[in-house]
């Protein structure tokens, strides 16, 4: 038992208030951010919205764009009244790649000193579910982003691809090893190597994305879903979050070994006694993320 509890901290750090960081303090405040657009969603604000704002250049993603994602992430993370992230663009591009621009020069030295590229993980620490709203264009950096996310949904437009062959490199943030994860081999190998787009509804059908919506009420029906989270423990929902995302890690066994712990871990939670307790009940549980 004490080495099922001792899986209870990892999780509980989602919990915790707000550092007073001069960082954090900033954006609870309602920084002006340069490259994204943040706000509180859903009922008691339980729902944190990151929209990615550079549209004259459809989203590219620049060093500075990430750097305010991770700033509003780590905010979000922190923030003890949310319980789940949407993180959406605009209707013509969630975004159409990284900047090219700003990366063209770099050198084999240059990224090898840098870890470039590195901070892009952020997304995937984040213990909060994050669900991407995807209209327009998702492509490269941009569809390689979204994977990064929990729960993939897509307005009706929506165009997937990974086409850095074309400009005679690879996917550099995961694009090879998600998106072969998510769609098999057959499917990835070619768009990997021929750069060709994958639509919506054929995105849906090979399991990229879970549910395709019309362009104007995306973004709503992810806050929705994300607010539906919410509404559950936040402990658990991490623990949860947790356990799925194993299994991309581990064998069958290895990861029925560790769902089984983490199974075992909620029984040492209150939220665990008064989620059955209000089934039992009749009645609706009262979380208290503990």
């Amino acid at each position: 038992m004490a080495a099922v509890r001792a899986l209870l901290p990892r999780v509980r750090a989602v919990l915790r208030p707000p550092a007073r960081g001069p960082a954090l303090r900033a954006f609870a405040s309602g920084a002006n951010f340069e490259y994204i657009i943040t706000e509180k969603k859903g009922k008691n604000g339980s729902v944190g919205l990151i929209r990615l704002n550079r549209p004259k250049v459809l989203n590219a993603l620049c060093n500075g764009l990430i750097e305010e994602m991770n700033q509003a992430l780590e905010a979000f993370e922190k923030d003890p009244t949310v319980g789940a992230i949407v993180l959406t663009g605009g209707d013509k591009a969630f975004a159409a790649g990284a900047d090219i621009k700003e990366m063209k020069n770099q050198t084999l030295q240059d990224c090898y000193s840098s870890n470039f590229l590195s901070h892009w993980d952020r997304l995937t620490q984040v213990k909060k579910p994050v669900i991407a709203a995807v209209n327009g264009y998702a492509l490269g950096g941009g569809c390689e982003l979204a994977m990064m996310c929990d729960i993939i949904y897509a307005g009706e437009k929506a165009q997937f691809a990974q086409p850095e062959i074309l400009i005679g490199t690879i996917p550099g943030a995961g694009g090879t090893q998600r998106l072969t994860r998510a769609v098999g081999k057959s499917l990835a190998m070619e768009m990997v190597l021929t750069g060709d787009r994958l639509s919506a509804q054929d995105a849906k059908q090979a399991g990229l994305v879970s549910k395709i919506f019309p362009v104007e009420t995306l973004v709503e029906e992810a806050i929705q879903c994300a607010e539906k989270i919410a509404s559950n423990s936040k402990i658990i929902v991490a623990i949860a979050k947790e356990s799925v995302n194993a299994a991309f890690e581990m064998t069958l066994t290895e990861g029925n070994k560790l769902e089984k712990k983490l199974f075992y871990s909620t029984f040492a939670t209150d939220d665990q006694k008064e989620g059955m307790t209000a089934f039992v009940e009749k009645r609706k549980a009262n979380f208290k993320d503990q």
